[in-house]
């Protein structure tokens, strides 16, 4: 990989062996092997069975969830807040799984939509709740450093599953409880809100 960080840069007309970047293939090459440690995780040894019989049948939501990935259209990073809501029926996960679940999928190169339902579908399929919902909201700098170059937009996902696409009152609450960006846009507005996708061009 570092022979062609060096090509890499050589191309874009940077001479690789002047002395700012004469260690750049090898740090660059260690940050993409982080920044793509998702693919060799197991998600069964990363959730480790953390799954407890509780006598608790309502929302259970873990929200502000920092995330960052990598844009698989430009290889630019997409950055924000996820919101994970779920229903048990007769286990809950452990909650320190989910921000772990979170950061798993998002070390790949992704795009929000599929990132938002592999962390709802894999929930739904390991937790059995009787909904599921999934919020993303972040920041993309293939929009906002390139092609549009806007700055202030950020693109909303979500995944709504079992109750939470059923229920309009048990959706509703949800997005009233999480509040995006403290309050930036109403329930209501949530819910209207338009998902906006990174575009290859």
């Amino acid at each position: 990989m570092q022979a062609l960080i060096r090509q890499l840069l050589a191309e874009l007309g940077e001479d690789p062996s002047r002395e700012g970047l004469v260690d750049t293939p090898k740090r660059v090459e260690k940050a993409l092997k982080f920044l793509t440690s998702g693919y060799e995780a197991n998600i069964d040894e990363v959730l480790n069975g953390a799954l407890f019989t509780v006598d608790y049948n309502e929302m259970v939501i873990v929200k502000d969830i920092d995330f960052y990935s990598l844009c698989e259209h430009h290889l630019l990073p997409f950055f924000g807040k996820c919101h994970v809501a779920y229903i048990p029926t007769t286990k809950v996960i452990g909650l320190s799984k989910i921000p772990r679940l979170v950061d798993v999928f998002s070390r790949r190169l992704q795009v929000q939509e599929r990132l938002t339902n592999q962390i709802a579908n894999t929930i739904l399929e390991t937790v059995q709740p009787m909904g599921v919902a999934v919020v993303m909201e972040a920041t993309h700098l293939c929009m906002s450093m390139r092609g549009v170059e806007k700055q202030n937009s950020f693109a909303v996902t979500s995944a709504m599953l079992g109750t939470f696409g059923s229920d309009p009152r048990t959706r509703s609450e949800f997005l009233e409880l999480i509040k995006l960006r403290a309050g930036a846009m109403s329930a209501r507005e949530m819910s209207a809100s338009v998902n906006l996708a990174c575009i290859s061009d």
